[in-house]
C-alpha cells in the first residue's frame, strides 16, 4: 500500500505543480482561455497566490518524505490541497460551472486519500 500512496503522491505533485505554475507564470487573459471564466472573479495577485499555494502543496506532497525532514508535513500539504479543492468546488457551484466539478471532486478524493493514507494506512 505504501507504494500505491507514493505513486499517488508523485502524480498529484506533478499535477498541482503544473496547475500552480500555470497560474503563476501566465497572464490572467491567457489563463482565462485555458482554465475558464472563473478567473474574472479574482484579481491577478489572487490567482498567482492560488498558484503559489498549489506549488508549495505539490512540493509538500513529496519533499518532506524524500528528505526525511518533518514527513508529517506531507499530511498537512495533502490536507491543504484538499481545502483548496473544496474552495474550487464552492466557486464552481456558485458560478453554476457544473462540468468543472468532476475534476475538482476527483482531485479532492485523491489528495484526501494521500492525507488519510499517510495518517492511518501507511503512516509517516
Amino acid at each position: 500500500m505504501n507504494i500505491a500512496i507514493w505513486i499517488l503522491q508523485v502524480l498529484m505533485a506533478l499535477m498541482f505543480m503544473m496547475a500552480g505554475s500555470m497560474k503563476i507564470l501566465q497572464p490572467k487573459d491567457q489563463l482565462k482561455e485555458k482554465v475558464g471564466d472563473w478567473v474574472d472573479d479574482f484579481s491577478a495577485i489572487s490567482i498567482k497566490s492560488i498558484g503559489v499555494l498549489e506549488v508549495f502543496g505539490a512540493l509538500g506532497l513529496v519533499l518532506p518524505m524524500i528528505l526525511n525532514i518533518l514527513p508529517v508535513l506531507t499530511i498537512w500539504a495533502a490536507s491543504g490541497l484538499a481545502m483548496t479543492m473544496i474552495g474550487a468546488i464552492v466557486l464552481h457551484i456558485s458560478r453554476k460551472e457544473y462540468k468543472m466539478l468532476i475534476t475538482n471532486f476527483v482531485l479532492l478524493i485523491l489528495v484526501s486519500t494521500i492525507a488519510i493514507g499517510r495518517l492511518i494506512i501507511a503512516p509517516v
